[in-house]
């Protein structure tokens, strides 16, 4: 609606995943950088927390996209609220194993486990060492389950069977791992995507809107401090007032936006919520 007002040739904050919009803030890069040096040395299971909107779906999509030949395929489970024998059975159809030959087998991890044991084995003899990330697992509610994924584990120390394992969650996540002491010991890297500071802020709100085709800048100096203070220098939410206030600037027929229409979008954010 905005974009040709703005001489867009997009919008320039959609929480989408299109790579070119990606800014390279150091706690992402760190992150995205520490979760392929788990998948290309088969360095176990990495873990990877944050807080909502920070970008962790984000992050693992890229990985997706930039994993190296001969590692995949990319198995991402969004919801793992699962008990552990369905949890397993997903990965193991995801995995390719027919379903028929885990179906009337309810509670026997053991039949699960060596269907994904030989498809594994498979992938491996095949050139190929696939890739686990359970995303969301801070919402996972039975220690069974982290079990479960303990177990999974277990294969990994056969040279024939290398995959990598990701637990992709809110801080909360690290609390019930610490308690499994031999799924902690698995872990073998651990990373943290943190809001981004004032100056990345900046930065991030500069870089979509050139890769959008905007040349010269929208947002005035004390705009961009009210963003990242009203953020917390949190993706989703500069998005979501950028995208807003780029809105009000059409609307109102505006050159340039001031703290004073960030200010107003964010009250009229926090108004909507509260009703």
């Amino acid at each position: 609606m905005y974009e040709s007002y703005w001489q867009l040739s997009q919008k320039p904050f959609e929480n989408d995943l299109d790579y070119n919009f990606c800014y390279p803030s150091q706690t992402y890069q760190s992150a995205l950088l520490k979760m392929l040096y788990v998948i290309e040395q088969s360095q176990g299971a990495g873990l990877l927390v944050g807080g909502v909107g920070c970008g962790k779906s984000y992050l693992i999509s890229q990985l997706a996209n930039e994993m190296p030949p001969g590692f995949g395929p990319l198995i991402h489970l969004v919801f793992p609220q699962m008990s552990a024998e369905e949890l397993l059975g997903y990965l193991a159809v995801e995995m390719g194993v027919n379903p028929k030959n885990i179906q009337g087998n309810s509670g026997r991890l053991d039949v699960i486990l060596r269907e994904l044991e030989t498809h594994l084995q498979q992938y491996v003899i095949g050139g190929q060492r696939p890739v686990i990330v359970v995303d969301e697992a801070h919402t996972i509610a039975e220690a069974e389950v982290l079990q479960a994924l303990q177990l999974l584990m277990n294969f990994q120390q056969d040279p024939q069977k290398k995959f990598s394992l990701i637990l992709a969650g809110e801080r909360s996540l690290l609390a019930p791992v610490q308690r499994l002491s031999q799924l902690d010991e698995r872990i073998s890297i651990r990373c943290a995507l943190n809001p981004m500071s004032r100056e990345e802020t900046q930065g991030y709100i500069n870089h979509r809107l050139q890769v959008a085709g905007r040349e010269k800048e929208i947002f005035t100096e004390d705009a961009h401090t009210s963003i990242f203070e009203l953020s917390g220098g949190i993706p989703r939410r500069i998005n979501r007032l950028c995208d807003l206030s780029l809105l009000v600037g059409y609307a109102e027929n505006l050159t340039k936006l001031s703290a004073t229409e960030i200010e107003a979008v964010s009250d009229e954010l926090l108004t909507t919520a509260a009703e």
